[in-house]
């Protein structure tokens, strides 16, 4: 089903992700009749420029969605879990970037650039999958393709902006107050993330893995198609305001020279790469971009036919807002 100038609603617009949506609709010249801002009762009433216009939040009830025929969720699991269903009664596509539908078998999850023929004509609900499995997939995607994928080891390097406002606030808090000699307590993480790295992002689960770890590891087996990829990963909060960065060793089928690998990298639209070993992406520089950005390339001497790269990208906006806008761009004439 294709949609002419949609009416478009965002669904927790005063927070990071909700924010980044609408400025990447307007970047994108997102075709609309009318764009909604939908947030708590404390937000009611703000105000929003967008295309020299004042957008006023609306608070989130049952009766949001009259008339509305995308859905742009940016809430938590539990409000998700509310109000995608209302959504979807009301007739609206819900694309949502919490990860309450990632994992149900009848919700599609979503890379643009690797599975959008996962979407059916009849879908009405999309996820939005985690941030850093976002910027992974599109390049393990190639390299099954080229010649198949035994193996892959991912360590991410996330910046607080994923944890939210108030992470972000709290790492700029933190460390104010200890270049000023000031104790600092931690509030929006378990441990002082100014200058520290803290290897837990979200809660411990039976296995040991944390329950982050445990989304990069099942959303890209679902995405890639691929139930039984033998994937780990460890996931880590750096103190960086913005933009993941993950360290991606992967062992192949098959060899691939260097220059075929990195043709092949070089193919998969929206990644840029870094192919002189000197220079690499850095989280500060790829903020604010919309691709994803490969770097420090080489050969894994310890296995036959394994790779180490080094993938960043900007979270907020590739890793949740323009990936679900770019979804959503599926459905529009």
């Amino acid at each position: 089903m294709k949609i002419t100038n949609p009416k478009v609603a965002i669904v927790g617009c005063t927070g990071v992700v909700g924010t980044e949506m609408l400025n990447v609709l307007k970047e994108r010249n997102f075709p609309y009749a009318e764009i909604r801002l939908l947030a708590s009762a404390n937000s009611a009433g703000e105000l929003y420029e967008f295309d020299d216009q004042e957008l006023i939040v609306e608070e989130l009830n049952d009766n949001s969605f009259e008339q509305v025929d995308i859905a742009l969720f940016a809430t938590s699991a539990e409000l998700s879990a509310k109000y995608v269903p209302i959504a979807q009664k009301a007739g609206a596509i819900s694309i949502d970037n919490s990860s309450y539908f990632r994992m149900d078998p009848n919700v599609p999850l979503v890379v643009p650039e690797v599975n959008p023929h996962a979407i059916k004509s009849t879908d009405r609900i999309i996820a939005n999958p985690n941030c850093s499995t976002i910027q992974l997939v599109p390049v393990l995607k190639a390299l099954e393709a080229a010649v198949g994928i035994k193996r892959v080891v991912v360590s991410t390097y996330q910046a607080v902006s994923g944890a939210g406002k108030a992470a972000m606030e709290e790492l700029w808090q933190q460390t104010v107050g200890i270049l000023n000699q000031k104790e600092v307590a931690p509030e929006a993480f378990l441990h002082q993330i100014a200058f520290n790295c803290i290897p837990q992002i979200d809660v411990f689960q039976d296995d040991g893995y944390t329950k982050e770890e445990t989304k990069v590891i099942n959303e890209s087996r679902k995405i890639l198609e691929l139930p039984d990829l033998a994937i780990t990963c460890t996931a880590v909060r750096v103190p960086v305001f913005n933009s993941h960065a993950e360290s991606v060793n992967v062992e192949l089928k098959q060899d691939l020279s260097m220059e075929a690998l990195i043709d092949k990298l070089k193919s998969i639209p929206g990644v840029k790469v870094f192919s002189d070993p000197s220079e690499y992406p850095l989280q500060i520089n790829v903020s604010g971009s919309d691709d994803i950005f490969v770097g420090r390339i080489r050969r894994d001497s310890s296995v036959p036919f394994g790779y180490n790269l080094w993938i960043v990208a900007d979270n907020l906006k590739k890793g949740a807002a323009l990936n679900a806008v770019q979804i959503a761009e599926l459905f529009v004439k």
